[in-house]
């Protein structure tokens, strides 16, 4: 009578099933698509063209008040961020084909063979993204900034560089586009179609705030406004504003108080959004067939 000796079966990607090796995998799958990088390129060409234009056309001619440099500060940090819709589309776009496009195109079955877990691979894939996001954003405005100062300057205005606060509403907004990204992120793998996807993403970030806009004009209450409050773009858009009481947009434009008054709520909110789609995405992975 014969022994036959067993082996465990190998694992399809050995030693590399630890995170570390799906989130290798997942960044030599995104940097591996060149729309990923036709895209990021476009995100740095229309933020830098974009805020150079907006500053070179920017000023205070017509207003009545005199400015501070509180005021120059925050017309600065407008210049800069003017792209952020363009910039959100962008990325919301990227986020949904990061995932709903392995869906299309059935590589989705090779990766969650590859991780056995599921929920592992949909945090790697994030991951890569939010921090790839996140690093050319972060190119996209430190490139705009000096540009934005220089034209400034030829118009007679200084903008201090210098200024912390300038730098931190900089660094809101590459936060805000890096958690819309990850918003769209969660929709593509919760809807797990591209087109459906990118459709609901963009609804979600740059349609409902103009039908909620309609909505304001006719609402007499506040409720209007405190809803809006809670979207995506409009609490997004707190996390860039520059902390100063006299804004030259408000000189313009009087704003109306609503729930969120501070950067750090406006993020939560964003926040929030994504926990919450990720969670719903992550347990719709584990219970359903790829």
């Amino acid at each position: 009578m014969s022994t036959t000796a067993t082996h465990p079966a190998p694992s399809p990607v050995g030693h590399d099933l630890r995170f570390t090796g799906v989130v290798r995998a997942e960044w030599i799958k995104l940097r591996s698509i060149r729309s990923t990088w036709w895209a990021y390129a476009i995100l740095v060409v229309l933020t830098v063209g974009f805020g150079a234009q907006m500053s070179a056309s920017l000023s205070f001619e017509g207003v009545e008040a005199v400015p501070t440099q509180d005021a120059v500060q925050d017309m600065a940090v407008y210049a800069v961020m003017v792209s952020t819709d363009v910039g959100a589309l962008i990325v919301s776009v990227l986020g949904v084909l990061m995932i709903a496009g392995e869906y299309g195109t059935g590589m989705i079955r090779s990766t969650l063979t590859s991780v056995p877990k599921r929920v592992p691979a949909l945090v790697a894939k994030a991951l890569v993204f939010a921090v790839a996001t996140f690093v050319v954003s972060a190119v996209a405005f430190a490139i705009t900034a000096p540009v934005s100062a220089a034209l400034f300057a030829a118009d007679g205005l200084n903008v201090a560089l210098d200024d912390p606060q300038y730098w931190l509403a900089l660094l809101g907004g590459v936060t805000y586009l890096v958690l819309v990204g990850l918003i769209s992120f969660g929709i593509g793998a919760l809807l797990r179609n591209t087109a459906g996807g990118i459709a609901v993403a963009l609804g979600v970030v740059l349609a409902a705030p103009l039908v909620l806009a309609l909505v304001l004009g006719f609402a007499p209450s506040g409720w209007a406004q405190n809803l809006a409050m809670l979207l995506p773009s409009t609490a997004g858009s707190m996390l860039f504003a520059y902390p100063t009481e006299q804004s030259w947009v408000d000189l313009l434009a009087p704003e109306s108080a609503g729930w969120l008054t501070e950067p750090w709520q406006g993020g939560l909110v964003l926040v929030a959004w994504v926990v919450v789609l990720f969670t719903a995405a992550a347990v719709l992975l584990k219970r359903r067939d790829a």
